[in-house]
């Protein structure tokens, strides 16, 4: 090769690897090169061994010391509107049940701006929004500083701080949102600036083990005060909460104070392993503080959901289908040997229950090979199962069993929520007829121009429900407005003709009743006959 040649390549080279370095460094300073994704939090291993040993003067005193370092203080600022703020933290009506324990430092100067003077009318002022400050409690699951909180401690926060134990309080560490859920009330956030010595972290006990009456330890920064440390029992366990229009979540009960400022921190058991993460506290309106009942979220439950919340997104299975208990003393009336299962009271339209074959009044007795001996179970289920999947449901339809092939929806609970928030902001006239007493109801034909106003499907006729009796059996399943489509799986096209069949129903027994509800569409009901 020539040296001309052996020159012209080494230049060649050098161009190119200039180039290659000049583009790295572009692409650095302007983000272009790929994003890694984000690393997988595997489930914490936990201590499922039963809980023994005695109780003694040191007992409390030595869960404090060895954990108190993995628990920490969160500051969050955020962006609210003004006037929104005293119903949030609960001081709209003086019958508020439910208080979540932010602590919320009222000390915001007025945010009036220049020329808006006193003389002003203040119902005309637009609320502006203004910086809000809050605080909580989280506790540190690994030494890579991730940190578990409640959802509604950073949600919407657009500034994070984390203060540890034993530290100056003026010295924070900034933390950033790795994955939130609004159904668990959980959120995993992650320090993006880090201390110069190890984290501690948390050790994870088995919460389907906790019973009434167990000892926990409750650590967190209650009105700010920093790692306070209360004690109590487990109150009860599995107790129904409401954590969305619908939508329950079980939760571990507990007496051991809880306060403002506790939101997000751990409840221990006596091996100081987490065994809960403090969420709610119940209030009478009265007091602003501890009354001996809070609420925390099963360790297991969000120990479970740690690898979809370190993706930054929880997944969940909907089939479509709204359910309730079947009657404690009219399971028979379905077919079934003892009171089991989930009696679906509404299907979406195009829902994937609804595209399977399931209607309302079936009673859901098996998903997929498994019994469902209660509503809980069933929607336990179904929120597992991944989107997508195929599944056999098993019902009971007329006293006999059927079984149908569901593919599983995705779970939107913004969607779900906003969709029924819509739908039940539609009110009925109510009319003025005679009908059947024996039920409480008042009865009368269905109008073409009534059933268009109802948006019901064309062709379709029924008895239009025009009063409801306060004290009668009705009150609560029926509503104004509605449209009895069948009494018992027999269909009825007039009033005259669902009287008659509520009628052949004997007294003390149940109307099984399917019915058009505008804002809902079909939806079954039961009725006990006086």
């Amino acid at each position: 090769m020539s040296t001309r040649k052996t020159t012209s390549l080494v230049y060649t080279l050098l161009v190119l690897v200039s180039g290659l370095a000049v583009g790295m460094v572009l692409a650095s300073r302007l983000d272009l090169t790929p994003q890694s994704s984000a690393q997988t939090v595997a489930a914490p291993p936990m201590n499922s061994a039963p809980i023994t040993g005695a109780l003694d003067a040191q007992t409390f005193r030595n869960i404090a010391k060895a954990q108190s370092p993995m628990v920490v203080s969160i500051r969050t600022e955020s962006r609210q509107r003004r006037q929104d703020l005293s119903d949030f933290f609960g001081g709209g009506a003086p019958d508020d049940l439910l208080r979540r324990f932010f602590d919320d430092p009222d000390a915001q100067q007025d945010d009036r701006q220049p020329g808006q003077g006193q003389g002003q009318n203040p119902r005309r002022r637009q609320p502006r929004e203004q910086t809000t400050v809050a605080s909580g409690s989280g506790f540190i699951i690994n030494k890579d500083g991730m940190i578990l909180t409640n959802n509604h401690v950073v949600e919407g926060a657009t500034k994070i701080e984390v203060g540890l134990f034993g530290e100056d309080p003026d010295q924070v560490y900034q933390a950033k949102i790795i994955g939130r859920d609004e159904l668990t009330d959980s959120a995993l956030i992650q320090l993006t600036e880090k201390p110069n010595h190890p984290l501690p972290e948390a050790k994870f006990g088995d919460s389907s083990q906790m019973a009434a009456g167990d000892w926990v330890v409750a650590i967190g920064n209650p009105f700010n005060l920093n790692h306070t440390v209360t004690v109590g029992v487990i109150s009860r366990t599995e107790p129904s909460f409401q954590v969305a229009d619908r939508r329950f979540g079980e939760m571990l009960q507990t007496d051991a104070a809880i306060n403002p400022g506790n939101s997000g921190g751990p409840l221990l058991n006596l091996r100081g392993e987490v065994i809960g993460m403090n969420t709610a506290i119940y209030s009478s309106g009265r007091a602003e503080g501890n009354i001996g009942v809070g609420f925390a979220v099963p360790s297991n439950t969000v120990r479970e959901l740690l690898p979809q919340l370190s993706t930054g997104k929880v997944t969940r299975g909907r089939i479509g289908v709204e359910v309730r208990a079947v009657p404690i003393d009219a399971y028979q009336d379905f077919g079934l040997s003892k009171r089991t299962g989930a009696l679906a009271s509404r299907v979406e339209a195009d829902s994937a229950a609804d595209k399977a074959g399931i209607e309302p009044g079936d009673v859901i007795v098996e998903y997929n090979g498994r019994p469902v001996n209660n509503t809980n179970e069933l929607v336990k289920m179904v929120t597992a199962t991944k989107p997508g999947t195929r599944v056999p449901v098993k019902v009971m339809r007329d006293k006999k069993e059927r079984t149908f092939t569901v593919t599983v929806d995705e779970l939107d609970l913004t969607a779900e929520q906003t969709s029924r928030a819509s739908r039940n902001g539609q009110q009925q006239p109510p009319d003025d007829q005679s009908g059947n007493e024996s039920f409480g109801i008042t009865l009368q034909n269905l109008t073409p121009n009534r059933a268009r106003q109802l948006e019901m499907p064309s062709g379709q006729s029924g008895a239009l429900v025009t009063d409801v009796d306060p004290n009668g059996p009705a009150v609560g399943q029926l509503r104004p407005g509605d449209v009895i489509l069948s009494v018992n799986r027999q269909r009825v096209s007039n009033a005259a003709e669902a009287g008659r069949e509520l009628q052949r129903v004997q007294s003390g027994r149940i109307a099984q009743v399917l019915v058009w509800r505008r804002d809902e569409g079909q939806v079954f009901v039961t009725v006990r006959k006086d």
